[in-house]
């Protein structure tokens, strides 16, 4: 079946919503919004933190939310891409507001600001400990009550349209790439679909369930950073993967594990051993309320020279009722598996938890295919660079979801639907055997990618992760070739061409920076500099 819409929106999180919703406003056309399951299901709905942006300019301001962001990116932050998501930062809080989301308020009506890891001032607007399930919530009656969006829920995208379809050689090096739309497989049929479109975003977030233990839904599967890779779409910076330090060790749930969120620490808990031994002093000066990076690397260390499974964050000596009021979710949580968080030790361990690079755009969000934008977790902005501050996340995907959305309104009366565009050939049988083969590939590639390129990486640990994925990528290649395209094998597909951008260009970068921790280069970029001046 051929679908047209003018604006194809793939994803529906913060990133896709706040797209769809700034272009079906403005009447230029028809709007399909697909989502992988169900609307509520983005990893936006799973950000318990915050959002960041300067409100309180009596103690704030601009240069110093710039500043800190530079410092947690290890300075090789886009400085354009910085102050364009900072400076904008409020009004694209006010345009969240407007669509009925709420933030807390103090008692004088105020944003209620928390402060987190990284951050000079008390700058994170919040929902109580459930933020994104806030932002996700108004979104969501926002678009439904839209009659100008079409939301197509359990639909999967499988491939974006280029003139490769249309039987044109396309290589890295061609200039004039351009999205059509893409296909799109529909659960009610599973046949896929031809979704045609005049412009299509990518919103399709994170790539945390490439590894065994992470903070991300499963569907977390990096689908528009392989889509567009595999269209010869440029995709920048995908070895800083950034870990949570603190998610709550639980075994019994790893996709996702349940996030401690960095307020915590915020807030004043305090990092220890299980035996309640300190640790981070050996580390950083700022303890606990160290850069994510930081705070990982120490938390592995420690389970390593020790041979813990976890260490512990303590929030005994503060005011229970107080911790109870500002961590209610997680004060539940917690509580259903046995852990009075005003009594006991919350034991955690680090997580994959947020890809800081994705697909390379400009400021207006439009990547290296014409027609194609990219927003939220999937792009790669500038503005994360090494390392993303806390919180930057929400506030990045609504500033450049308005970015794009003002560049294709005022690009899309130049486009028009391609209609040459082939049907999908969907030829090819599935087998109960073939989908074990699926299973457990899933499996080996979420082992390869937390043993060898985990927070401490090395060449060797690299190399091996390289040749286990080359060998994965050929049998998965053969077997979607054989067979009907489903959600699974190309999830697969998915996740085995993230694992290799993740591997190849960690392997690429020849020195410690940012979230890329290796063994083989373990001075910084600046620590070199200084030796190599001393040495002159």
């Amino acid at each position: 079946m051929i679908h047209k819409f003018d604006f194809l929106v793939i994803g529906g999180g913060i990133a896709g919503m706040s797209y769809a919703l700034s272009v079906a406003n403005r009447g230029k056309g028809r709007v399909a919004l697909i989502c992988k399951t169900s609307l509520d299901e983005a990893n936006t709905a799973k950000a318990q933190g915050g959002i960041a942006s300067v409100t309180n300019l009596a103690v704030d301001n601009f240069e110093k939310h710039i500043h800190d962001t530079m410092v947690a990116g290890d300075y090789i932050s886009d400085p354009l891409a910085v102050r364009q998501v900072v400076c904008n930062a409020p009004s694209a809080i006010q345009t969240l507001v407007d669509w009925g989301i709420n933030f807390d308020k103090s008692h004088d009506g105020t944003y209620d600001l928390h402060r987190e890891g990284g951050h000079s001032d008390f700058r994170i607007l919040h929902h109580a400990d459930d933020t994104g399930f806030e932002i996700q919530r108004g979104l969501m009656e926002a678009v439904r009550a839209n009659p100008h969006i079409t939301v197509f829920e359990n639909h999967y995208a499988v491939e974006i349209i280029t003139q490769h379809h249309l039987g044109r050689k396309v290589t890295r090096r061609t200039q004039d790439i351009e999205c059509y739309g893409a296909y799109i497989l529909n659960p009610d049929t599973q046949k896929v679909d031809t979704f045609l479109s005049k412009v299509t975003l990518m919103a399709t977030g994170g790539v945390g369930a490439v590894y065994a233990m992470t903070s991300n839904p499963v569907i977390a599967t990096g689908d528009g950073i392989a889509m567009v890779y595999r269209a010869k779409g440029t995709v920048k910076d995908m070895e800083f993967v950034q870990f949570h330090p603190t998610v709550l060790y639980n075994p019994s749930e790893t996709h996702p594990a349940f996030l401690i969120t960095e307020a915590m620490r915020g807030y004043g808990g305090v990092l220890r051993l299980p035996d309640g031994q300190e640790f981070m002093q050996k580390y950083d000066e700022r303890l606990s309320l160290a850069p994510r990076d930081i705070v990982a690397r120490a938390i592995d260390h420690e389970m390593k020279i020790h041979g813990l499974n976890h260490v512990c964050l303590d929030l005994t000596h503060k005011d229970a009722e107080e911790t109870k009021r500002h961590f209610p979710h997680i004060y539940e949580k917690c509580m259903s598996v046995g852990i009075d968080i005003t009594k006991d030790y919350i034991p955690v361990c680090p997580s994959a938890h947020y890809m800081c690079g994705g697909i390379k755009v400009d400021l207006n969000g439009e990547s290296s295919i014409h027609r194609l934008y990219a927003v939220g977790e999937c792009s790669c902005t500038g503005l994360h660079g090494g390392n993303r501050l806390a919180s930057n996340s929400l506030i990045e995907a609504a500033v450049y979801a308005k970015s794009a959305a003002a560049h294709s309104l005022e690009m899309i009366d130049k486009y028009d639907f391609n209609t040459d565009v082939p049907e999908w050939n969907d030829e090819g049988t599935m087998t109960n055997e073939e989908h074990v083969l699926i299973t457990q590939s899933v499996r080996e590639v979420g082992e390869i990618m937390s043993n060898y390129v985990g927070i401490v990486r090395s060449d060797l640990r690299l190399k091996r992760a390289w040749d286990r994925l080359d060998l994965l990528y050929e049998e998965t290649e053969n077997l979607f070739k054989r067979v009907k395209a489903t959600k699974d094998i190309c999830e697969l597909r998915n996740m085995i061409n993230v694992g290799y951008l993740i591997t190849r260009q960690a392997i690429e970068r020849k020195e410690s920076r940012g979230l890329h921790y290796t063994v083989d280069y373990p001075k910084h970029a600046y620590d070199k500099e200084a030796e190599e001046k001393t040495d002159k």
